[in-house]
Parts: C-alpha cells; structure tokens; sequence
C-alpha cells in the first residue's frame, strides 16, 4: 500500500524526480500508480506496459550507477480534476563530467487516485539539437508544414 499522499501533481512530479537522482526504486514506485495500464517510454526504447515490467526497467538503469542531475525547464501543464499532465524540458547531466547531455523532453502523466495523485505514465525523447539550452527555450522552427 503506498504511504505516500501526493496532494498535488507538482509534488508527485518533485518526488519522480528525487527518487531518479537518488537511484532510489522504492520511492520511484511510489510516485507511480500500482496499475497494469501505467506504461513508460525511456529515450531511444520501446513502450513498456505494467507496474512489474515498469518497475524493472527503473531497476536496470539505476543499476547502471550513474549519478545524474536534473534541470527542468519550460514547463506547460495541462491539468483537470482527475488528469494532470506536463510537458519539460530535462536537461540533465552527469556529475564528474563537464558537459550535459543532450536535453530530452519528457510528458508526464499523472492521475488523482484515492490516495493522491501518481503517475501513470512518462514518455522521455530526445529534444531537437537546435534547443537553446542557455535561455531553455525551443528556437523556433524555420520552416512550417
């Protein structure tokens, strides 16, 4: 049972993100609902459906040991009663190394339940190379289809 009451999407959100530095499993399953139709999409892999196999994966890439910091900007949420869902720019980096990543853009789901809000999915890709990462802002695209 989770002990945890997100009052809001936005404290779920900091504790999905705290547990990902931490490299802490539990208390990343915490923030997720405890359903087979949460689902989650790391960069560059395929969907991944289920609580267990969700759950896996986080296992594996914080087996991987890496020590890993977050900036989230540009962030545009979408909420209603029931859903909350928000779109960041991840600019993440590595400690011990000089430069960031590649920012990533990340959906984030999240659902009120009886026992706060938990996320239901999380869908991570990377940003395009022309994201200016000093302002966090997307340059805008020069041609329109």
């Amino acid at each position: 049972m989770k002990k945890t009451l997100y009052a809001t999407p936005q404290d779920a959100e900091a504790a999905f993100y705290e547990a990902f530095v931490k490299r802490d499993l539990e208390a990343m399953m915490e923030v997720w609902a405890e359903d087979d139709e949460v689902y989650c999409v790391h960069p560059g892999a395929a969907r991944i459906s289920g609580h267990e196999r969700v759950r896996e994966s986080w296992r594996q890439i914080f087996a991987s040991g890496q020590d890993l910091r977050f900036t989230l900007r540009d962030a545009q949420r979408i909420h209603s009663m029931m859903l909350a869902v928000h779109s960041v720019y991840e600019h993440i980096s590595v400690a011990g190394q000089p430069r960031a990543r590649q920012a990533m853009i990340a959906t984030n789901i999240y659902q009120r339940t009886e026992r706060g809000w938990r996320m239901v999915a999380h869908h991570a890709a990377a940003a395009p190379a022309n994201l200016r990462t000093e302002a966090g802002d997307p340059t805008p695209p020069k041609t329109l289809h």
